[in-house]
């Protein structure tokens, strides 16, 4: 009978194996620089306080002024215009980092397109080429943003085949599938680093309630929201953290029935948030409320932050803000001081020929006039006041 085990004086060295893998790491190297330079050029985003009407101020026990404050972190005013600028640049110094992009990939991502845009501004940047996969719905604004920073836009007709596509591409073409669905979580450092959490409490240190109450965000890859409720439980903060969901979306219905399975045929009006399914980076155990956010109410509002700021903000801005407001008047009601935080995700300028524009609003059957009311109504006494809904 054959063995395969050696004996005599030579034996133990003959079962010795030494592999080397050494290479060449300065194409790595350089790409890490550049993307480090990038960042250290990028000046931090903005907070912006957001006025408030004077009932959201009141006498405190110690007979000084306090009250309710709502602020909104600027995330458009990264160098590719959107919060997805952290995310791409934590996913290619993840991939780089990991030796899964190199010098001969070619970088394949199944995006919206926000986050396309800041990942095909990064490929360009290390000199790769960029190819976002994305349903044929996307904002014409959006894919010429792509395709300005030297990327191609791959369409399929329905949002849950991008994740198959994006695979088969970066098989046909040898490249690397980036997949921020999966990797958002975990490529960004949520302990800190300049994170978008650490640099929200920097930046309210100054301020009367320099430890929010609340943190208000929605869901796209989930990402942003595990890097905030994590960053939140390392810290000790008491800040509670609210995610708000669009229509269409599945976070929602399956944050209620503990169930991440739950799928769905249809996709979300507003770009950049909402999901047909459950994706790997939405972790719900950080999550300590869920708000559903009607689209009619997302546009409304996104209309009323942009006249308020004299610019354009984007759709998720408006469902992001809708939370905020309702949870400031929910303070408000109970005489609860605080400070209520919320993101700017992009400019508005991609969505003028949606969100902006009347005739796709009423094609889309949407009736702003509803939550327009809501929000004067807010503006005006600082109630919120939701129309009954019937149930039959």
């Amino acid at each position: 009978m054959a063995s395969n085990r050696t004996s005599g004086s030579a034996g133990w060295a003959e079962s010795a194996l030494d592999i080397d893998h050494r290479g060449d790491r300065s194409w790595q190297r350089n790409a890490v620089r550049l993307i480090e330079a990038d960042a250290r050029r990028s000046a931090d985003t903005h907070l912006l306080r957001v006025e408030l009407p004077a009932w959201s101020r009141w006498a405190g026990t110690d007979g000084t002024e306090t009250g309710v404050e709502l602020y909104l972190k600027d995330e458009s005013t990264h160098p590719t215009g959107s919060l997805k600028h952290r995310l791409a640049r934590s996913l290619f110094l993840y991939a780089i980092c990991n030796g899964w992009v190199t010098e001969n990939s070619t970088v394949i991502e199944a995006s919206s397109g926000s986050t396309a845009v800041s990942e095909a501004y990064f490929a360009k940047l290390i000199g790769v080429p960029f190819v976002a996969v994305m349903t044929k719905g996307t904002s014409p604004a959006k894919t010429a943003l792509i395709e300005r920073e030297g990327g191609r836009c791959h369409f399929v007709d329905r949002p849950g085949q991008v994740y198959d596509a994006a695979h088969r591409l970066a098989d046909e073409l040898g490249g690397h599938f980036i997949d921020q669905f999966t990797m958002a979580e975990r490529a960004t450092d949520w302990r800190g680093n300049n994170n978008i959490a650490e640099s929200i409490f920097a930046q309210l240190e100054c301020e009367q309630h320099p430890v929010p109450t609340w943190i208000v965000v929605g869901a796209g890859t989930g990402g942003t929201s595990a890097t905030l409720g994590r960053y939140l439980r390392y810290r000790r903060h008491p800040t509670w953290l609210c995610v708000v969901d669009p229509e269409n979306s599945v976070f929602t219905p399956a944050y209620e029935a503990g169930d991440g399975s739950v799928t769905s045929d249809a996709g979300s009006r507003i770009e950049g948030i909402g999901r047909p399914r459950v994706e790997p980076s939405f972790v719900s155990q950080v999550i300590d409320r869920m708000i559903r956010v009607p689209d009619a109410a997302s546009v409304a509002t996104a209309r009323l932050v942009s006249d308020r700021l004299g610019r354009l903000v984007g759709g998720s801005t408006g469902t992001n803000m809708w939370g905020a407001l309702a949870l400031v008047a929910e303070m408000v009601a109970q005489r609860r001081a605080g400070s209520v935080v919320t993101l700017l995700c992009d400019p508005g300028d991609r969505y003028t020929h949606t969100y902006f524009d009347d005739a796709w609003v009423a094609a889309q059957g949407l009736d702003l006039a509803g939550p327009q009311a809501v929000l004067d109504e807010f503006f005006a006494t600082g109630r919120w006041q939701l129309p009954a809904v019937a149930h039959g």
